[in-house]
């Protein structure tokens, strides 16, 4: 991977005086896949999926500060999208234009029972010929239309206020119990409501920390999972208002219990009147101007002897033999495989509100960690945004071991564990964002 300059765009520079008249714009698609499809999440599928339970959405929410400030945030009930999407994406919509690549932020609901994304999980399944042609036009479809929802919510932007609170949900254990019995969790459900001048309801975008793996292996129909539901609910109990699921840093997070459909119905009715709640009560007023940074930075990994994939090959584990055989490949035509380019992306509302948006499935530690140093901060920490490529551990995690910081990148297809320094690299560049956009701890 070669290393590029760093780039960050601020839009606009105002002074903290001017008081923008907000604008929002709303579109959705549905994304829902025709069967029988792979579902992406869990190595043990055996068989595509039988059928739908839960159709899945995309959703974009445009918000404009009246004086040359743009936002989309797009929401997408997928296991995770690839950066080649979200590259194509960013260049066609809004026509093309370079500045708005700091302007769109993704984030992916990463339910267990949605269609595979290429290349995401590649790793995984040996998929036929069909198959395959299958998954690539549903990328290309899915394309299409998630362009389709930006370019439609920024047309249609009509004037709007916008609030922020925060509740909570009980549901979410930290799943690594049996390395650490008293691992963090993240209970807080943010909130972001988005109504008419007149107080009409149009949107909510909500979050919580938590996979979205209520639904295990052996269901084999496309579902939304907990955050379906919960959405569901919201729009059932809010007519005409738009339910946005913006997942948190849920890396090490599990659903509590889990394994049946009724368990998800149950957690999604939970986080539902978590937020109805916040709906009710008093919220903070969020204001323009709107400031955005964006930058890329290299994440080492930790350094592999090419003789590992090669007894890898001989081995047993497939698995391992489909990882081994990658690395082989890149080495052998002479790539570079010793970092990961990982995307950190800040959009900041005024002095009201901050969505802090990090790629891939980032554990816990990240959010408590950056709510608690920048605690004056009405701080909206979001993982699993614009790539879902791997894990991000922390220095705890990658010494403990495990799942999440070592077995997980034989899946997705990467050369090993990172190096522990990737967090103290991690959390400089978000103090170097959040500086940009005129966040001070």
């Amino acid at each position: 991977m070669k290393s590029f300059l760093l780039a960050i765009l601020l839009t606009p520079i105002m002074t903290w005086a001017q008081t923008p008249s907000l604008k929002a714009g709303i579109a959705v698609a549905d994304i829902t896949p025709e069967t029988p499809i792979w579902l992406s999440g869990y190595a043990v599928r055996q068989k595509p999926a039988a059928g739908v339970i839960q159709p899945l959405h995309a959703k974009a929410l445009a918000i404009d500060d009246g004086q040359g400030g743009q936002v989309v945030i797009v929401t997408v009930e997928l296991l995770g999208l690839s950066k080649e999407i979200v590259d194509e994406v960013r260049t066609k919509a809004i026509g093309g234009m370079e500045v708005n690549h700091t302007h769109i932020l993704f984030n992916s609901s990463h339910t267990h029972t949605g269609p595979v994304i290429w290349p995401c999980l590649d790793v995984v399944y040996e998929l036929a010929p069909e198959d395959q042609r299958q998954i690539a036009a549903y990328r290309q479809k899915l394309t299409g239309m998630l362009v389709d929802i930006i370019d439609s919510s920024l047309a249609r932007l009509s004037p709007a206020k916008l609030f922020f609170g925060r509740g909570s949900a009980g549901f979410a254990i930290n799943r690594r119990g049996a390395i650490n019995p008293n691992g963090p969790i993240d209970h807080e459900v943010p909130v972001l409501k988005i109504t008419s001048p007149n107080g009409v309801l149009r949107a909510m975008l909500f979050g919580y920390a938590c996979h979205n793996t209520t639904i295990e292996d052996e269901f084999q129909y496309v579902n939304g999972d907990y955050s379906g539901y919960a959405m569901e609910e919201l729009e059932k109990t809010n007519p005409g208002a738009t339910a946005m699921f913006m997942i948190g840093c849920a890396g090490d997070q599990n659903p509590e219990p889990r394994g049946k459909l009724a368990q998800a119905k149950d957690h999604g009715a939970e986080l539902a009147g978590s937020v109805n709640a916040v709906l009710k009560a008093p919220m903070t007023e969020v204001h323009g101007p709107i400031r955005t940074a964006r930058t890329d930075i290299d994440l080492p990994f930790a350094p592999v002897d090419p003789l590992v994939y090669q007894k890898d090959i001989l081995g047993e584990n497939i698995y391992k033999q489909r990882r081994a055989k990658l690395m082989l490949q890149a080495y052998n035509k002479g790539w570079n495989v010793d970092s990961y380019k990982y995307p950190i992306q800040v959009l900041r509302f005024g002095k009201d509100l901050t969505i802090l948006g990090l790629a891939d499935e980032v554990v816990v530690d990240y959010s408590l960690w950056n709510k608690a140093r920048y605690a004056k901060e009405n701080l909206f920490v979001a993982g699993y945004c614009n790539q879902v490529n791997c894990y991000i551990p922390t220095k705890r995690l990658l010494k403990e071991g495990g799942y999440e910081p070592d077995e997980s990148m034989i899946y997705y297809g990467f050369p090993g564990s990172y190096k522990p320094e990737v967090e103290d690299i991690i959390m400089a560049k978000i103090d170097f964002l959040m500086k940009a956009v005129g966040v001070n701890k």
